[in-house]
């Protein structure tokens, strides 16, 4: 799929910082859609030898049936800073969504969206390079506060930061800890959560970023997979 090259990833982290400044205001907090190919991705980090596996996995909707699943190992060049991964790990992420050979209609992000300190943590900036609805599914909290949320699957409390809604506490599966959801780009809070619990299979995590986990720590059996000529067809 076609990459949106906004600026480099070589930078310091003050220009990082400035990066990410402008960005907000391009971000997208609205947005509904009616996707039938639905993304993960995510990323593991070997420290030992400096290097990272960007995977993204595309799924069918409402199937959840694997349709497509890229994965990209590259040395990691920017350092772990707490509120900019962004420039650690979105350059391993878009190397494996530049090798889709279909365009995925929303992508679900194990990681911030808007629920960060400049309102654009990965999810936000990946939305605006893939030009494409993002939504922010993290496991845990980078930023606000908030009340728990009840015991029951499909409850959820606002993440509240500076007075400023930037995302949902969701429970995904009832008496199981929350996920931390939030707007990527293109989309609505709303929607988010609703397209968060619609890919839920019975875990934590929906499917989308369950097994892009997997294939980004190398246990999905890229094999196994099949995709379906036709929708191929429809979405190259």
């Amino acid at each position: 799929m076609d990459i949106v090259r906004l600026h480099d990833w070589q930078v310091t982290t003050t220009e990082a910082i400035e990066i990410q400044t402008k960005l907000a205001g391009r971000v997208s907090r609205t947005g509904n859609i009616d996707p039938q190919l639905i993304a993960g991705v995510d990323i593991s980090v070997d420290r030992l030898s400096g290097t990272g596996t960007g995977a993204v996995v595309v799924l069918s909707y409402p199937g959840l049936e694997v349709v497509a699943v890229e994965v990209v190992t590259d040395r990691i060049e920017f350092p772990y800073v707490p509120g900019l991964l962004s420039f650690r790990e979105a350059p391993l992420v878009l190397a494996a969504c530049e090798k889709l050979a279909v365009t995925p209609d929303l992508f679900i992000v194990d990681g911030q969206g808007i629920a960060h300190p400049r309102r654009i943590g990965l999810a936000s900036h990946l939305g605006l390079f893939l030009s494409t609805p993002t939504i922010g599914c993290a496991k845990s909290r980078l930023c606000g506060v908030h009340v728990v949320p009840d015991d029951e699957a499909g409850s959820h409390a606002e993440l509240i930061d500076k007075g400023e809604i930037i995302g949902a506490v969701l429970r995904t599966k009832t008496r199981v800890k929350p996920v931390y959801v939030s707007i990527g780009h293109s989309i609505s809070l709303q929607s988010a959560i609703y397209w968060v619990l619609a890919c839920c299979r019975g875990y934590r995590l929906p499917e989308p970023t369950r097994l892009a986990h997997q294939a980004a720590g190398g246990n999905l059996k890229l094999e196994s997979v099949t995709p379906d000529p036709q929708i191929l067809k429809q979405n190259i």
